[in-house]
Formats: C-alpha cells, sequence, structure tokens
C-alpha cells in the first residue's frame, strides 16, 4: 500500500505536469492569497513523488519572493516530511524493523531512536543526503514526531535559503544576492561530491558482501 500510494503520488505530479511550477504558470490560475498555501500543499505532495526538492525551492522563489517564498517551501518541505513519516510510520515500520539486521541500519535506527532530534537535524543539515531517504529512515525507527518535525523544519533552513534566493534573484544574475547564493550551492556541491568520493574510498571492497 505504501508503495502504491507513492506511486500515486507521482503519477499526480505527471499528470498535472511539472512546468507549471515555473513563473506564470502557477499562479496564473491560482491568483491570490490561495496561491502560496496551494504551492506548499503542492510542493509536499511533489517531495512524495520523488520531485527534486531544489528544484521546488528554486520555483518557490521565482514564483513568491524571498520571504515569503522561503516561508513556503520551509512550510512545503515540513509537510512533505510528515507526510512521508506517517506514511512510513503506520504502512512500512512493522514490515521492515526485522530486516535491520545490519551494523548500519541498525545503529542508524538505535541513533534515531535514542537521539532523535539531534540527529535528524544534522541529516537535514547536511548535504547531499536523500529527502525521502531521512523521511523513511526516521519513520522506521522509533524517533517521535514531534522532534523529528521541529528538526525538519530548522535543519531544510540553510539549503532551502539558498534555493530560494537563487530563484528570486535569477532575472539579475549580476546582484550579490544571486552570486552568493550561487556560490553557496556549488559549495554545497562540491562538498557533497567531497564527501562521497572520501566514503568510497574508505569503504572495503567487501563490505557489501555477506559474512
Amino acid at each position: 500500500m505504501l508503495v502504491a500510494l507513492l506511486a500515486a503520488a507521482v503519477g499526480g505530479v505527471l499528470w498535472w505536469s511539472p512546468q507549471r511550477l515555473l513563473p506564470h504558470g502557477f499562479t496564473s490560475f491560482l491568483p491570490g492569497v490561495w496561491a502560496a498555501p496551494a504551492f506548499a500543499v503542492l510542493f509536499a505532495i511533489s517531495t512524495l513523488a520523488f520531485v527534486p526538492k531544489p528544484v521546488l525551492n528554486v520555483a518557490a522563489g521565482a514564483l513568491f519572493g524571498i520571504p515569503v517564498g522561503l516561508a513556503v517551501a520551509v512550510a512545503g518541505t515540513t509537510l512533505g516530511a510528515v507526510l512521508a513519516f506517517g506514511l512510513g510510520r503506520s504502512l512500512g515500520r512493522d514490515a521492515l524493523r526485522p530486516l535491520l539486521k545490519g551494523k548500519i541500519l541498525a545503529g542508524l535506527d538505535r541513533r534515531l531512536t535514542d537521539q532523535g532530534f539531534g540527529s535528524v537535524l544534522v541529516l537535514r543539515i547536511v548535504p547531499g543526503l536523500p529527502f525521502q531517504g531521512v523521511n523513511f529512515a526516521a519513520a522506521f525507527s522509533g524517533v517521535r514526531f514531534r522532534p523529528y518535525t521541529t528538526a525538519t523544519a530548522l535543519g531544510v533552513l540553510p539549503g532551502t535559503t539558498a534555493y530560494v534566493i537563487a530563484g528570486a534573484t535569477a532575472s539579475a544574475p549580476s546582484s550579490p544576492a544571486f552570486i552568493l547564493s550561487t556560490a553557496a550551492i556549488v559549495a554545497v556541491t562540491v562538498l557533497t561530491l567531497a564527501a562521497l568520493r572520501r566514503a568510497r574510498r574508505t569503504t572495503p571492497p567487501n563490505a557489501g558482501e555477506p559474512a
């Protein structure tokens, strides 16, 4: 059922057509005070459909500017995380927890359970970690709902801010705000690639083979 619901979210977003998120698309058929809340809901559903979150953040900045765009992006991100957490906790946790026998998975489960807020906060801040991967890892662990939600809202702020500013100032690529936000995004990308390369080098060749 969990897989079916996620597949339905993917199908719904593809049917609705993601290019409507672009300027003069979304707000053209839903203007006024309802545009921002509706976009936050669409943002959340799109994360369930595995639409890349940076794309949604840039769209939020392009559509609503920096202050409102940042609020909408954080709200949509948090709502999407809550939806994924609820689905994973109610539909997938009992089925998958018996499979958490590996040292890495068991260690992650124990850390999320014992240090929920701090662990989720770090996972949200660290660049390069899949958004939905963190959502379902938390759902399948014993982390409580409130620390998970609070840590998510706080942890996504740095990265979300950079992408929202980039989207809001894309029409003025020579502006200091656009240059700084782009530099931050590039720096995060480089750090992510470096971390992945380091992890690949330090992983034993037979780490994934059964004992």
